[in-house]
């Protein structure tokens, strides 16, 4: 017979969902999955600080046989780095009743508990990502606006920009689109048609990339891609990068409480999934994306 009890009850939770959380989690990020996750450093505790480093290219020489090939200089090795603290925390709770019930969806693979709480989770860290979105607005400028049309002269003037700030394509390109200029891209031959090279990628995030002009191309619906419209105009836009333009650091495993309501003068419990996490641009971040929206 299986115990039903506080201490018991919080243990199991720990033991069954903080894994497959995670795991789900991982799948479900869309922007979140994509950005460099490499640092240095380790997050124990939430407020600590890791570091992001690049060394920067020599300028080095172009000599001449017979002139002056027959010495060269040196540089001192140079260094660019930024840091990147996990200061937030994405929190999700309910209040429950009854402790049998909840004990009831702890194995199970499909729990509407947790799938609630992760989309929660997922929505906190994604809408956070978004708003960290900060192209240059130097020549070339990485901030279009006025496309109300993402056809494929717009995503190759997209490309363009990125071969200008010299993207490398060691880490692959990408295209988040919401589904506003998604249906215009199935809706432009050149870039559904196989007669003009288009071609399918990986899965990613449960979707099967489009592949065009050197991006991948994903639909996202969430929420926090619609921030990138200034005029919070709803649809309309886009945001293409090298993973390297922002770095997302995060905690291996979730936090799961439970806790009793009695002090509270209540009845019941509360249950609560934090995560602590953090993202910032990465080395020249703001060259290595670029913000897409009509209004």
């Amino acid at each position: 017979m299986a115990v039903t009890d506080l201490a018991s009850v919080s243990s199991q939770i720990q033991k069954f969902w903080s894994p497959l959380f995670m795991k789900e989690l991982r799948e479900q990020l869309l922007l979140g999955a994509l950005v460099n996750k490499e640092y240095d450093g380790q997050i124990k505790a939430q407020g600590d600080t890791v570091y992001v480093s690049q060394i920067n290219a020599p300028t080095g020489q172009l000599l001449t046989v017979g002139t002056n090939a027959d010495s060269f200089q040196s540089e001192e090795v140079s260094m660019t780095r930024v840091s990147i603290q996990a200061n937030k925390r994405a929190v999700a709770a309910f209040e429950i009743q009854d402790l049998a019930n909840l004990q009831s969806q702890l194995e199970a693979q499909d729990s509407e508990l947790r799938t609630s709480l992760l989309f929660a989770i997922n929505k906190q860290i994604n809408n956070y990502l978004y708003t960290l979105v900060s192209p240059s607005t130097s020549a070339p400028d990485h901030l279009l606006s006025g496309i109300t049309d993402m056809n494929a002269s717009q995503v190759n003037a997209t490309r363009r920009l990125a071969s200008a700030a010299k993207w490398g394509r060691e880490k692959g390109w990408y295209m988040l689109v919401d589904p506003s200029y998604m249906s215009d891209i199935l809706n432009a031959a050149t870039l559904t048609s196989s007669d003009y090279g288009a071609s399918d990628a990986p899965i990613i995030g449960g979707q099967v990339a489009l592949k065009r002009f050197g991006f991948n191309i994903l639909e996202d619906n969430s929420d926090g891609i619609l921030q990138l419209s200034p005029a919070g105009a709803g649809a309309d836009c886009a945001l293409a990068f090298h993973p390297d333009f922002m770095h997302m650091v995060m905690q291996t495993q979730p936090t799961f409480q439970l806790s009793s309501l009695h002090s509270q003068k209540k009845f019941g419990y509360v249950l609560s999934v934090d995560i602590v996490f953090g993202a910032g641009l990465g080395v020249a971040g703001n060259k290595k994306h670029i913000q897409t929206y009509a209004t």
